[in-house]
């Protein structure tokens, strides 16, 4: 089973995540390889998709918006995802990707 590549950096963690735009609700659903997949509710123009990851984030991993940027792939559906105040550990807890 493949895990999720997190790389541990000062203050928090940079992760892989595979956005899917347009989708019926903003969701967590699974792991794609090494990376995270996460369906957005948003439209992927003007970057709203991207505006709605972080709220997502935000929200899931109990962080200001501010602590989390995407650091490259904004106009890709693969990003570099970076979360300032999480562990890779309460990543994966919040996320519910704990391998059960």
């Amino acid at each position: 089973m493949a895990a999720l590549k997190i790389e541990n950096i000062e203050g928090g963690v940079v992760f892989s995540a595979k956005i899917v735009p347009g989708s019926s609700k903003t969701a967590v659903c699974g792991l794609l390889g090494e990376m995270v997949k996460i369906k957005v509710a948003a439209p992927p123009e003007k970057g709203k998709a991207n505006q709605g990851l972080i709220e997502f984030l935000a929200k899931q991993l109990g962080v200001k918006k501010n602590a989390i940027s995407i650091i490259s792939g904004q106009t890709n559906p693969v990003k570099q995802v970076q979360v300032l105040g999480v562990s890779s550990d309460s990543l994966i807890e919040k996320l519910n990707l704990s391998k059960n």
